[in-house]
């Protein structure tokens, strides 16, 4: 029988909490330091870890991409969809009011800032991508293919866009869609969220926020075919979010709006929908081939087995150390560190394993299929 899921009381989100649901988690029912509400499971969180550098910072982080321990990524939506702030000091040299409401202002007065932060391991920035301003839009997700020598970044950008840079960041080697131009069709994207690689260097796209689809394409960007339609039904989507692959070649796609995760097979044939997962926003199948799904409703990570049984989670909502509001993308470091994105928050957080910390429920490396697969 599946537990229930107990969780933080938030709009739509029912509270649930009993020992069996404990026990059937693998949680202790009693645990070896008296009270807690499990924040942070087995890890502890570094208190003041992110240091963008700017005063009175108000950027969303959106996504968090581990390039090496010492060059960490992160992406960020920029002023304009920040929530109401203390006064800030544009880069038009302009100061805003008090709790202005950033979306009634010209959008001339809030530019684009700080959208693409490269961090050292200490979480302070050493790189601005500051020169690609004017080419995004808002850049959601950041990624790097595992079978490319030359670890290429690729962003993911809400302007209906793809593009691929050199790792450096200062060269564009790619761009698929059109900023400013949504579409469905071979060439265009309406807001797309999320990539995914396969071995022979083609690439899924999560298509996205407006349109119902992933799509995919050869390692030049061509166009090879698509599965998924706009709607609830089996293989309908909602928000298709992040994709996750396995080692079968099975295809996990969090469908964030319908509140599920949907499973196809490599061909993108429909096999099962997981109902009921809250606000999926990253996936993450990990080397010993579970399901990782950070949660944007519960505000949780959670761990699955691969047939869709919750094996663990934790996780709480708050602006504290460790906690989280909107957690929306996550990231994990050779040394088992998990990086994760806490958007409302406006900061990136580190966490490291604690010394007794159950290896269980910590997030595992990420697996890709190996090199030579077909």
């Amino acid at each position: 029988m599946t537990p229930v899921i107990c969780g933080i009381a938030r709009a739509g989100v029912p509270v649930t909490l009993a020992v069996a649901t404990l026990l059937a988690l693998g949680l202790p029912a009693a645990a070896a330091e008296k009270g807690g509400l499990d924040q942070t499971g087995p890890y502890e969180a570094v208190a003041g870890w992110f240091k963008p550098g700017v005063d009175r910072w108000a950027q969303p982080p959106t996504s968090i991409l581990i390039d090496t321990p010492n060059r960490i990524i992160v992406t960020t939506a920029d002023q304009k969809r920040a929530a109401p702030i203390s006064p800030i000091l544009t880069a038009a040299g302009k100061v805003l009011p008090e709790k202005s409401d950033l979306s009634k202002l010209n959008r001339d007065m809030l530019p684009h800032l700080h959208q693409i932060l490269v961090l050292n391991a200490e979480g302070e920035v050493v790189e601005d991508w500051a020169q690609w301003n004017d080419l995004f839009e808002m850049p959601h997700s950041a990624f790097i293919s595992p079978y490319d020598a030359e670890r290429h970044i690729w962003i993911v950008d809400l302007g209906h866009q793809i593009v691929k840079l050199t790792n450096d960041g200062k060269k564009v080697v790619m761009k698929l869609g059109e900023k400013g131009g949504p579409g469905w069709d071979k060439t265009h994207f309406n807001m797309p969220s999320s990539l995914a690689f396969l071995p022979d260097g083609s690439f899924l796209v999560a298509d996205g926020y407006v349109n119902g689809r992933v799509a995919k394409f050869d390692k030049d960007g061509k166009y090879i075919s698509e599965f998924g339609s706009k709607g609830s039904g089996p293989g309908q989507f909602d928000l298709v979010h992040s994709l996750a692959i396995d080692a079968k070649g099975r295809i996990y796609a969090a469908d964030r709006r319908n509140h599920r995760i949907q499973v196809f097979d490599a061909s993108g044939k429909f096999v099962e929908e997981w109902k009921n997962v809250g606000s999926p926003t990253r996936l993450f199948v990990s080397q010993d081939q579970y399901l990782w799904m950070s949660d944007a409703d519960y505000e949780r990570m959670a761990k699955f087995d691969l047939d869709g049984q919750l094996v663990t989670y934790w996780g709480a909502i708050g602006g504290n150390p460790g906690e989280v509001d909107n957690l929306h993308n996550f990231d994990v470091d050779k040394d088992g560190n998990l990086f994760v994105v806490d958007g409302n928050n406006n900061r990136a957080q580190k966490l490291v394993p604690k010394r007794n910390g159950d290896p269980k429920r910590m997030v595992g490396q990420q697996y890709f299929l190996p090199a030579n697969s077909k």
